[in-house]
């Protein structure tokens, strides 16, 4: 009985709604994007769309390219030379077991969805103050650690937003070890026929028989995104899903979705076209961006510990008005912290 009941227990989820203009200059969707490091999934929807912009589908293409090491050693992510090479400002975040933890000898503190069993610990290594004091203690004994005590080896997926003129050095720093480039996977497809919800910019919580919910909005989202049908056909037995109502039938929809490590700084770019996307005329009256982040990253936001539990989701939506208003929506599973 008792596994029965665990069974049918649903983890905690937790949806944060907010609306805005790109004009306001108190306007958060700048910060929300830059502060969500680790993003796997982006998708974007045109209503009214067959074709994509040139200046878009360039966009696109040029979301990578992204780096896959395999078994690099932590230590190596500590060095004054990586650090001068491909580091600002950052920190280094490791998410250990208590045995691994302790085997590293380094000071963490335990993770804060523990329980009462503390089976996981949060090291955090500011990398820009360790560069800087090369000769003190601390760096010794974060070195030795990684070196001699406990030589971690892990397979990295990195990527690294150059802002200089020379051409990206990771392949040639990492040439030692078995490092490969890739380019992020591009989906492009048109929906025809697509059934959308009647949105007002205005009303996050949707008018009866005027305009749909932003919930209701978030759902459809994953149905389309996920191919799934929308019709509620009496013979479809692998969904009864139907569109929400008010709706409208839009003659075609572009579909985009872009897969790998993509960057914050990719994402803005994309966001600021999208926001000027209305400056033509345009039947469809928004579009939206969705970003998925890795289910295994260390954090969701800025430096808020991300836990797995059973789903690993954190992820937020862009919903773009012809008005400049927008709608964002924040999404995280069990063994999070509230959105932003």
């Amino acid at each position: 009985m008792a596994t029965l009941r665990r069974l049918r227990e649903a983890p905690r989820h937790l949806l944060v709604c907010e609306k805005s203009n790109f004009g306001n200059h108190k306007s958060r969707h700048r910060h929300l994007v830059q502060t969500h490091y680790y993003n796997y999934r982006v998708s974007f929807l045109l209503p009214e769309c067959g074709i994509l912009s040139e200046e878009l589908k360039n966009l696109v293409m040029q979301t990578g390219p992204y780096y896959f090491v395999k078994n690099l050693p932590l230590h190596e992510l500590i060095t004054p030379e990586f650090i001068s090479t491909f580091i600002k400002k950052g920190k280094l975040i490791l998410s250990l077991d208590k045995d691994t933890y302790e085997e590293t000898g380094l000071q963490g503190h335990p993770s804060q969805f523990s329980g009462r069993k503390i089976m996981k610990f949060i090291v955090s290594i500011d990398l820009m103050e360790l560069s800087l004091n090369l000769d003190s203690k601390k760096y010794e004994r974060i070195s030795w650690s990684f070196k001699e005590k406990k030589p971690l080896k892990f397979d990295f997926l990195l990527a690294w937003h150059n802002t200089g003129s020379e051409e990206s050095t990771m392949m040639s720093y990492f040439s030692k070890y078995q490092i490969q480039e890739h380019q992020p996977k591009v989906a492009l497809s048109t929906v025809r026929d697509l059934q959308c919800p009647v949105l007002q910019s205005s009303e996050l919580d949707g008018a009866p028989e005027v305009s749909c919910q932003a919930l209701e909005l978030f759902d459809w989202l994953g149905a389309v995104f996920s191919n799934v049908g929308l019709n509620n056909e009496p013979n479809n037995f692998i969904s009864t899903y139907c569109c929400p109502q008010p709706s409208t039938v839009v003659a075609k929809a572009y579909l985009c979705t872009i897969t790998g490590f993509i960057l914050p700084e990719k994402i803005c770019l994309l966001l600021e076209h999208l926001c000027h996307y209305f400056d033509e005329l345009k039947l469809a009256p928004w579009v939206t961006l969705s970003v998925q982040g890795f289910a295994d990253s260390p954090v969701s936001w800025g430096k808020n510990e991300h836990g797995f539990w059973k789903g690993g989701e954190h992820l937020y939506n862009f919903v773009i008005f012809n008005n400049q208003d927008y709608w964002l929506q924040m999404a995280v599973g069990a063994n999070d912290h509230c959105p932003p």
